[in-house]
């Protein structure tokens, strides 16, 4: 049975935007964010894909714990660290790599029983104000987690860039000015770029590069697309037309009745509405695809349809005939400019309800 909506997502694009990433950072080595269900995308399948990254980065234990089942052993970053005792023993168990922000996390790893240590990641916060330590605090906690058992030496030092996606800001380079200074002293590895950081500062890319959005074929800055960087998109949501009716001039389409056929109106009618991840904000004339010809939607968009306006098409759509909301054809990039939002939102929106099939 063929699904209504569906996420296809391209293997071969996965690992070819991963080459494009190790083209750019060419002396870094890649810690492939794969968190959020691999940004929406499929945390084990893009794992596997990806099975030639130097490392994963995921969020929270019950991620990586996800791979582990899967039988997947790459080295795993977890960037929120751990936050009990139980945690910090999966993490022991599975083998998984720390970072460490809080005071509360080092006394975790003091408290931690013998017999393995850590390869850990000590966050600095170089001005994003979210997580890590500034100052006099952050060379006390290297201090701290240098003389513990529990810590493989040496320790590995690590930011985040707020603002790399807009480098016309001062913003970055005074992060990195920040970051050097307080670790300029210190052995260990270093991660600082993300995306945008590794796409616009080459002196972000360090030892360790994270790309995260790069890596599903999508640009983390304004006005471009991925293939401005020579990147394929992953992810193609499809649906299907459902229903196919005429207008007349004047009538009006959708709950609230937002759009009024200027003119006689061919309508088809797709299976597909926020209820699946695709965003109601959308306005009328957003770009979709039927038939792989450009149209746009007409009408609000409800949780299971959407109205678009096929008059005039060469193709005269019929039902079952494929749509595409975003993907091949129809950058991602574009529908987040008309949904007010980011491609990362849209990515990770998808619903539990869109069948993700690979090819």
């Amino acid at each position: 049975m063929i699904p209504l909506v569906s996420a296809s997502v391209d293997t071969g694009a996965l690992r070819h935007n991963l080459q494009v990433v190790r083209r750019w950072a060419p002396k870094s080595r890649v810690m492939a964010v794969i968190k959020a269900n691999a940004y929406g995308h499929g945390l084990v399948n893009v794992a596997r894909a990806l099975d030639s990254a130097d490392a994963f980065a995921v969020a929270r234990v019950d991620e990586g714990l996800i791979l582990r089942e899967a039988g997947i052993t790459t080295s795993t970053v977890l960037l929120e660290g751990v936050f009990d005792s139980e945690q910090l023993g999966a993490a022991a168990a599975a083998g998984f790599e720390l970072v460490v922000h809080t005071q509360e996390q080092i006394e975790l790893l003091r408290a931690a029983a013998p017999g393995h240590t850590f390869k850990v990641w000590l966050k600095f916060d170089s001005g994003m104000n979210r997580l890590g330590f500034k100052g006099a605090a952050f060379g006390a906690a290297h201090a701290a987690l240098s003389g513990l058992s529990a810590v493989q030496f040496p320790v590995n030092l690590f930011t985040h860039l707020s603002s790399a996606d807009e480098p016309e800001l001062s913003t970055t380079a005074e992060q990195l000015e920040r970051f050097a200074a307080a670790t300029r002293s210190l052995p260990g590895e270093r991660s600082i770029a993300n995306s945008a950081g590794m796409l616009s500062f080459s002196e972000a890319q360090a030892d360790w590069v994270r790309p995260g959005l790069l890596l599903y074929g999508v640009s983390p800055n304004e006005g471009a697309i991925g293939a401005d960087y020579g990147l394929r998109p992953v992810m193609t949501l499809h649906s299907h037309v459902i229903a196919v009716k005429d207008l007349a001039a004047g009538e009006h389409v959708g709950y609230g009745g937002t759009w009024t056929a200027g003119r006689p109106t061919r309508l088809a009618v797709a299976a597909v509405g926020y209820g699946d991840g695709y965003p109601r904000n959308l306005a009328s004339g957003a770009p979709v695809l039927v038939n792989g010809e450009r149209t746009g939607l007409a009408g609000r968009v409800s949780m299971d349809m959407i109205g678009i306006d096929v008059t005039g098409l060469e193709r005269p759509p019929k039902l079952g005939d494929p749509v595409v909301l975003w993907g091949v054809g129809l950058p991602v990039e574009e529908i987040a400019v008309w949904a007010e939002t980011i491609p990362y939102e849209l990515l990770c929106g998808i619903s539990q309800r869109v069948a993700v099939s690979l090819r």
